[in-house]
């Protein structure tokens, strides 16, 4: 889980030293897990197909991050020992900033 701000640089010809403006705010996750097909599966099998902002909602210790994210793929990986694993990156749709609460 990402939550980085963009930064410019806006050194003046008067100025000795860096001065910089935080930009606009983003989000990104990759959610990984164990195949399951009554679980994430269903959840995430239609991103291939859709394009469809899911909420998502990440809590640490009590405290929750939640953002409207767009998922670019749905990765199904079978290891050579059987496993089978999925990996969903997904990245901001709305322009929400994303905040602790």
């Amino acid at each position: 889980m990402a939550t980085p701000r963009g930064v410019q640089d806006t050194t003046g010809v008067d100025k000795s030293a860096n001065e910089r403006l935080l930009l606009l705010a983003d989000m990104s996750v990759t959610y990984n897990g164990v195949f399951n097909a009554t679980g994430a599966h269903l959840v995430f099998r239609t991103v291939p197909s859709t394009s469809v902002a899911r909420t998502c909602t990440n809590t640490v210790n009590g405290v929750t991050l939640a953002g409207e994210l767009l998922f670019s793929d749905y990765q199904l990986t079978r290891a050579d020992s059987g496993e089978l694993t999925w990996s969903a990156p997904g990245a901001l749709a709305d322009g929400v900033v994303p905040t602790w609460s």
